[in-house]
């Protein structure tokens, strides 16, 4: 058996070159006991075939294949019950992992019985890692209050304990939280008591989308704003917690170009040095 499950959910890959690229950034991994579990979740286009050249070539990857989409927790789900490793790392199939990352999360977790999911830094790139060089916004030990700005964690530079997703019933998929997903499981993980720290190294790199605000439908903000507003008062971040709620339909009232902006400026006051 594998100890770690790395986990990939597709999507109508346009350029099958960027899908190869994530691939390889795992095979070229320095610690070597992994396996790649990628879910296909309903493409329409030639992304299943390119997948099963990917499968032909390395018996460490399998695919899983469904008809229709279902949205991306419910292929990363499908992921974690296929997932035979004692921990489960996530990668988006447009990004890419340092060489050492499985190997420096892994033992970090070995290290920290207490910790139930570690991620790390990560930096933006356009088309090569190091032409962008803006850094996610970071912190190592976040607390619940650290979600009130922005997910204090690169969710696809998470590995988890494998027992952790599974006994929290992994991705909620109802239509509440379709593209927050990834915002309702650490919320809800917070919630019932884990804990989660971030590595201070570069470990993951996130491939710069600039029109993913042009795609994001008005309607996903109030599934966002949904889901801060419930999980916000569990935690006990009230009042404080609703203008902080509200702040994914004020948002999307904001220009695309003003409001990137002003993230940048935000992200690169609030980095904070190790």
């Amino acid at each position: 058996m594998p100890k770690i499950s790395v986990i990939m959910a597709v999507y109508n890959m346009q350029d099958p070159r960027i899908l190869g690229k994530a691939v390889r950034s795992i095979q070229n991994q320095t610690y070597k006991d992994w396996e790649l579990i990628i879910c296909d979740d309903g493409s329409t286009d030639h992304t299943w075939e390119t997948l099963k050249e990917i499968v032909r070539d390395d018996p460490r990857i399998f695919c899983i294949h469904h008809n229709k989409n279902h949205k991306a927790g419910y292929a990363r789900n499908a992921c974690i019950h296929a997932a035979r490793g004692q921990y489960i790392a996530i990668m988006d199939a447009d990004d890419l992992s340092d060489p050492n990352r499985l190997q420096k999360q892994y033992t970090y977790l070995k290290k920290h019985p207490n910790v139930a999911f570690v991620g790390c830094r990560g930096e933006f790139f356009i088309q090569n890692v190091g032409d962008d060089g803006e850094l996610y916004w970071f912190c190592r030990h976040p607390k619940p209050k650290d979600f009130l700005f922005s997910l204090p964690f690169v969710h696809a530079s998470l590995m988890f304990r494998q027992e952790v997703l599974r006994q929290t019933g992994g991705y909620d998929c109802s239509k509440r939280t379709v593209r927050v997903e990834d915002y309702e499981l650490l919320l809800r993980l917070y919630q019932e008591g884990y804990d989660g720290k971030n590595l201070s190294e570069v470990l993951y790199y996130i491939r710069r989308d600039e029109n993913q605000y042009r795609r994001r439908k008005y309607r996903y903000r109030f599934h966002e704003a949904y889901i801060k507003y419930q999980y916000f008062k569990k935690l006990g971040l009230m009042p404080k917690g609703m203008l902080y709620a509200a702040k994914p339909l004020l948002a999307g009232l904001v220009p695309v170009r003003l409001r990137t902006a002003l993230q940048k400026k935000y992200y690169m006051r609030n980095v904070r040095k190790i």
